[in-house]
């Protein structure tokens, strides 16, 4: 069995994924760090050059190939839970945990980030996206509320979920 963390940008997916493998003794894995070290670019140039629709085709091939392993600790991009499809993928392998955090929570936390493409944009756009993401991460077996919490009680939260 695999965990899946979703969630917004800035919640703590990585984070809290690499003290919840370490809990768990699994393997961890970063979705955008693996993608781009496959493509050998950063998720803002991938981004800028190929486009959202590439870099969101690349993202799902990944985590199908991750999908057929077992006990994976996988931190998902922002984008990965909000697609139906990657649920359904993440659903058939493993449990997938939603790290539930205001839209002022990731704000505070993302300030002077310039590795978010999504957050160069009108704060309306920004959330308008956040709005339509909760809806299908809402769809997770597990949702954590993630304000004002160390990512330590966050997994230790998780553990005691699991």
């Amino acid at each position: 069995m695999n965990i899946y963390l979703i969630g917004f940008m800035g919640s703590g997916k990585s984070t809290v994924g690499k003290i919840l493998a370490e809990k768990l003794n699994m393997q961890f894995i970063d979705l955008d760090e693996e993608i781009e070290r496959r493509e050998n670019k950063t998720i803002p140039e991938i981004f800028k050059e190929k486009g959202e629709k590439y870099f969101r085709n690349l993202e799902k091939n990944i985590l199908k190939e991750f999908a057929k392993k077992d006990r994976l600790v996988i931190a998902t991009g922002g984008g990965v839970g909000a697609d139906e499809g990657n649920l359904k993928i993440m659903k058939n392998s493993g449990r997938v945990i939603w790290l539930n955090v205001s839209l002022e929570e990731v704000f505070k936390r993302c300030e002077g980030d310039t590795n978010r493409p999504l957050l160069n944009q009108p704060i309306e756009n920004i959330k308008k996206l956040y709005e339509n993401r909760k809806k299908l991460y809402s769809k997770a077996d597990i949702s954590i509320n993630v304000d004002s919490k160390n990512p330590e009680n966050i997994a230790n939260e998780i553990l005691k979920e699991l």
